[in-house]
């Protein structure tokens, strides 16, 4: 067995800074990973817990301070965003301090209940198990709707459940995303439905490439790379988990938004990584992705146009309070 253990120092995946991930199965991480307690924000009174669900799975609840009342006295009840962190699949706590502070932030802002799910990480839980979880995490609140009682107060008490909506950012877009089209095939607890998703920055790939590929090449090929390592029994970057658009991926009309247009809105304010090659099943077309600041939107027309932001964008507390109306075109 000599020069085994020279064998099992060999590092199969390193994003420098980030994480290093070894041949043995040994992960080093060097970012994200220290989580910060939950409290009352002193500046914006929003306050948050921790639940844990299941042994492998919690959630960060965010609670915004109590709203004006309705016209018979009782308190207005709540839009509920169920928030999947970024991190490639194998970064990050829910908990540490920058999801912490943004989602305290972002409860504050939109006026909504914000509940962020902590997942199982790769490579030492590999995908599917991130997804896994996080279906457990929806189940677990859409099991709070339709007067069903339910064991968190903050849900069952405050919480507008015609007003469920899912989101995250890089991976955890690409986990709102198969959350939405699995509630659109599979009933969620309570009768709940998804009105919306916000999706940011998807990690999403392709065997084509985009334009933004070419401004940084190496960067490019380590997501790739990350992609084999978090999912080893993947089949590639056209892969349906990683490319929506992919021979064999579901067709976007099983999106379970129950917007009548089925078109989803991102916040973002940078291009995104998006899936390419032909249109989803059912209809012509790819996903476009544009800036705009502080709002931007994705369609699966194949008739497309830029955008004003008067009429094809919608901010992010009308989406989820559903003020506006989707994109059309």
């Amino acid at each position: 067995m000599a020069g085994s253990g020279a064998s099992d120092d060999e590092v199969v995946f390193e994003m420098a800074q980030f994480i290093r991930v070894y041949k043995s199965g040994r992960v080093e991480r060097y970012f994200g990973s220290d989580p910060v307690p939950a409290s009352t924000d002193a500046a914006t009174g929003v306050a948050s817990k921790d639940r844990a669900i299941s042994p492998d799975v919690a959630v960060r609840l965010y609670l915004p301070p109590a709203t004006e009342e309705t016209d018979g006295g009782s308190r207005r009840k709540l839009p509920i965003l169920v928030y999947f962190h970024g991190g490639g699949f194998c970064l990050h706590t829910a908990f540490n301090f920058v999801f912490h502070a943004y989602l305290t932030s972002l409860a504050a802002r939109t006026r909504a209940i914000v509940v962020s799910v902590e997942y199982r990480l790769a490579p030492e839980h590999a995908l599917p198990a991130a997804y896994d979880d996080s279906w457990r995490a929806l189940c677990w609140v859409a099991s709070h709707a339709a007067g069903s009682g339910g064991e968190e107060p903050w849900l069952a008490d405050h919480g507008d459940f015609s007003r469920l909506s899912v989101g995250g950012e890089s991976a955890g877009a690409n986990i709102a995303h198969h959350m939405a089209m699995r509630a659109g095939a599979e009933p969620l607890p309570g009768g709940a439905r998804i009105s919306s998703a916000v999706i940011v920055h998807p990690y999403f790939l392709g065997a084509g490439g985009v334009a933004s590929e070419e401004t940084d090449p190496a960067m490019a090929q380590s997501v790739v790379t990350m992609w084999r390592v978090v999912c080893p029994g993947t089949t590639g970057v056209d892969d349906p988990w990683v490319n929506p658009l992919a021979a064999g991926a579901p067709g976007m009309q099983g999106l379970a938004c129950s917007c009548a247009s089925r078109r989803r809105t991102c916040s973002a304010t940078a291009a995104a990584r998006t899936p390419r090659g032909s249109g989803p099943a059912g209809g012509p077309g790819r996903w476009r992705c544009w800036r705009w600041p502080g709002r931007a939107t994705a369609s699966t027309s194949s008739t497309w146009r830029a955008p004003t932001p008067s009429r094809r964008t919608t901010p992010l507390p009308d989406l989820l309070t559903c003020k506006s109306s989707w994109p059309r075109g």
